[in-house]
């Protein structure tokens, strides 16, 4: 697994090795458990496509930069589809190589492997479309535009604004893993759920929806 120091590639995007691992990702943990899929869950649908500055209690003051120092990510808020995570969990990579997932239906995480939201390259938060049959925090993922924003609070006292800019679902067996994971010449952000019809033989849904946005501000909290 890689550390915090050489996860990034490039300008701030994976090490080549940790895209490689991620080749074979197909988002196993998205699959509902056996309390879900014994209930049969609803199937979820999806198109196809410095120094620091105090904190005080005037207006936001925004800031212009090319990208952001390292800061873990603490919240999301996508206005357009009412998401508002609360506290997001870390999340890392599991036995068999593929992303770990939250383990609850309304918990977001952050994949610890990817940058910060703000810093060069891609940074991505996954969570559920559904989970042992509660609608999941990224339910309703698939209705984004390009276009809508997405606001992360981070624990400096910053929040990232990216601008959604792209909305896809590829099946999971050609899940495009150098799009999605793969380095960026700027600060970028990618969602990641489920989608796409439910396989009852295996439990997961067929699919997975990925929201490609770029950060477009930032401001102080």
């Amino acid at each position: 697994m890689a550390t915090r120091s050489d996860r990034r590639g490039g300008r701030g995007g994976f090490a080549a090795a940790t895209v490689a691992v991620l080749t074979a990702l197909l988002l196993a943990g998205c699959s509902l458990g056996p309390a879900a899929s014994e209930s049969g869950p609803p199937a979820a649908t999806g198109a196809p496509s410095s120094s620091a500055v105090p904190v005080t209690s005037d207006p936001p003051r925004r800031i212009i930069a090319d990208a952001l120092p390292e800061s873990a990510p603490l919240s999301v808020e996508i206005p357009a589809i009412g998401v508002s995570t609360g506290d997001l969990v870390r999340l890392g990579l599991i036995a068999d190589r593929a992303l770990e997932v939250p383990s609850d239906a309304v918990t977001a995480g952050w994949f610890t492997l990817s940058p910060t939201p703000g810093e060069v390259g891609p940074s991505v938060i996954a969570g559920h479309v559904n989970y042992a049959s509660v609608p999941g925090v990224f339910v309703r993922l698939h209705e984004m535009d390009p276009g809508d924003t997405i606001t992360v609070d981070r624990a400096d006292g910053t929040s990232a604004i990216f601008t959604t800019y792209q909305v896809d679902r590829y099946p999971k067996s050609a899940f495009p893993t150098e799009d999605v994971y793969g380095n960026t010449q700027a600060p970028e952000l990618r969602l990641i759920t489920c989608g796409g019809s439910f396989d009852e033989a295996s439990g997961e849904y067929r699919d997975n929806v990925v929201v490609y946005a770029k950060l477009t501000g930032a401001y102080w909290r």
